[in-house]
């Protein structure tokens, strides 16, 4: 098998059973043995089918269990162990394997949330269409989720039509919803939901102008990145808050430059579409502040 590059590992199976919970927690007689007391531990569950439990819940109640019988501690960031546990229909495959082949979050990399938890972003709403304006919503917030902002700003520039913006802002919760529950399966830590409201964009840029505030616009009348990285990431650096504004269908307009701290084109002689708006101004700004953090050895 391990000559098929279609196969990308093979985990062996120790023990078959039904996908039961109780069943499941039994199964950690047989496998406690391959932990020993002074070793770490996480239970990792991926399951395909209908079930009248959840991944949560295995991870739980067979993790209770290993910890009574193996004594050993959970580590769900850097375990010496993991024990995996596949379920498919009415069927579950259980597997001990080493930590390191689940070490996506290693002491090494530089948590990005170190960012994304002082960043705000503003969107302009996308409008027109019903069936756009809920297709649009839905991958704007599957990103603000995504990077677990502190907050994501709905902000119009005049008025729009109430139900255009209706449409909008439910297909936003649809996509947030659903990022955040694929975030509740895969990561190791708690989750929150990236609180979102609704406010005149002129009245954001005057109630965020404060200390210690950084405003930031993207748009392709300013400079690029790698013009003013310099003072920005250390700006970036200081500021309580980050405000990130991104326009749609048409860009933020100019009377709110003069009120920026920066106002930056990431990709010059390129246009973004309305929905990679914030994953495009958010990897670029990550990527330029984790290069200071590790030039001045704060990583």
């Amino acid at each position: 098998l391990l000559g098929i590059p279609e196969v990308e590992r093979v985990i062996p199976v120790l023990v078959e059973t039904e996908a039961d919970l109780e069943r499941i927690a039994g199964a950690a007689e047989e496998i406690a043995r391959l932990i020993r007391e002074d070793e770490t531990f996480a239970v990792r569950t991926k399951r395909r089918g209908k079930h009248d439990f959840s991944s949560i819940d295995v991870n739980r109640v067979l993790g209770e269990r290993m910890r009574e019988l193996t004594g050993a501690d959970v580590d769900l960031s850097w375990p010496d162990k993991v024990v995996q546990v596949e379920i498919i229909g009415d069927r579950a495959y259980i597997s001990v394997l080493p930590g390191e082949e689940f070490r996506k979050y290693t002491p090494e990399k530089i948590d990005a949330r170190k960012l994304f938890r002082r960043l705000t972003v503003v969107q302009m709403p996308y409008w027109g269409d019903y069936k756009a304006c809920r297709s649009f919503g839905e991958k704007i917030g599957r990103a603000a989720q995504a990077f677990e902002v502190r907050e994501l700003i709905i902000a119009p520039k005049e008025k729009m039509d109430a139900f255009e913006l209706m449409e909008f802002l439910r297909g936003l919760k649809v996509g947030q919803e659903s990022r955040y529950s694929i975030q509740r399966e895969a990561y190791p830590w708690k989750v929150e939901k990236v609180p979102v409201s609704v406010w005149d964009l002129y009245q954001v840029i005057r109630d965020k102008r404060r200390n210690k505030r950084l405003i930031i616009i993207t748009d392709p009348k300013g400079p690029t990145l790698a013009e003013v990285k310099g003072r920005l990431v250390r700006d970036m650096h200081h500021a309580k808050e980050i405000v990130v504004f991104i326009g749609s269908r048409e860009g933020i307009p100019r009377g709110l430059f003069r009120f920026a701290d920066y106002v930056i084109d990431l990709a010059p002689y390129m246009t973004f579409a309305t929905e990679h708006g914030i994953p495009a101004a958010l990897v670029s700004l990550w990527e330029v502040y984790e290069e200071f953090l590790r030039e001045n050895g704060e990583g």
